[in-house]
């Protein structure tokens, strides 16, 4: 016997559709951050790496 919601929707099938569309955004966004983690993106970054290892080292000589 069917299911459906009170507009008429069958569940079961809107459950398959959704089983097989792929990565829901959470996923997709874990996805990315476990792949990339930041690599390869220091072409997006005007931070000077020197500027800021040098007053990093101040810091903890401080």
């Amino acid at each position: 016997m069917k299911k459906y919601t009170a507009a008429g929707t069958d569940i079961e099938a809107v459950k398959a559709r959704n089983a097989n569309s792929g990565m829901s955004y959470n996923e997709a966004k874990a996805f990315m951050a476990r792949t990339t983690g930041g690599h390869g993106t220091a072409k997006y970054s005007s931070t000077d790496i020197e500027a800021v290892k040098k007053e990093i080292h101040q810091e903890k000589h401080t």
